[in-house]
């Protein structure tokens, strides 16, 4: 189950109707990448190259060295920070394309039955402060695990396959159920749940490819969720002739 639906997921992100929501959630992330690396720039010409020369000033022979080596320093930095913030920004961006995302998966996969609800604004805005502080959590633990040696691979995978794996099914949940019936269906089927954390948490460890990590764990986490509801009786969705009796 947990293998068909990444496999669908990953397809899906390059399928022809999936292709506005993709390019948006890419291009936005790289946009904002490109902004917060300008933006560092910046700072670091108004606040540091003074320091600079105020440090060396009269020592001529001395000033243009220190300010090529400072100049690479400060790259080498910027790019440490921008791959740190590649999996936040992207998970505040395809926040903002998630139902899009959804509606996509459901409309073309699962035809037979209802398409969800959008989630209401209010609650979209905390699940997305929810999605960065999860991203962001993870990779601070992990980060301060990577000092522990034989631990921090296994923490890196287990932290973020959990907290990811938790936010993005309940966001597939609640575009047909309550708050309170997407946590106890998730709780039902918790290990489940968390095993399709794994590639999340695999793919969030590729450079370059975590940029991809919010939208391919909505992706997978709708058909699993979809999956699921097929075989739980108890938590069966409705065909997609039925009137909608989920709350708004």
């Amino acid at each position: 189950m947990i293998f068909s639906a990444a496999s669908a997921a990953f397809i899906r992100l390059f399928s022809p109707e999936f292709r506005g929501v993709f390019f948006k959630s890419i291009g936005l992330t790289l946009l904002a990448l490109v902004l917060v690396w300008f933006g560092l720039r910046e700072l670091f010409e108004w606040a540091a190259l003074p320091w600079v020369d105020a440090l060396w000033d009269g020592e001529t022979q001395w000033e243009g060295w220190l300010q090529v080596t400072a100049s690479i320093l400060a790259a080498i930095v910027f790019a440490i920070v921008l791959g740190l913030l590649i999996a936040p920004v992207s998970a505040i961006v395809v926040s903002l394309f998630l139902d899009d995302a959804a509606e996509v998966i459901e409309k073309e996969d699962y035809p037979s039955l209802q398409v969800g609800r959008s989630v209401p604004l209010i609650a979209g805005l905390w699940l997305s402060a929810k999605f960065l502080g999860v991203v962001i959590l993870g990779n601070l633990l992990a980060l301060i695990l990577l000092l522990v040696p034989f631990v921090n691979l296994f923490a890196f995978f287990v932290v973020n396959a959990y907290l990811l794996s938790r936010e993005f099914f309940e966001f597939a949940a609640l575009r047909y159920r309550t708050e309170a019936e997407a946590k106890a269906f998730r709780k039902r089927h918790a290990m489940t749940v968390f095993l399709a954390g794994v590639p999340i948490a695999a793919l969030l460890s590729v450079p370059l490819l975590n940029l991809l990590t919010p939208l391919f764990a909505a992706a997978l986490m709708v058909h699993l969720h979809m999956k699921l509801s097929k075989r739980d009786s108890q938590f069966a969705l409705a065909p997609a002739d039925t009137p909608r009796s989920i709350p708004a």
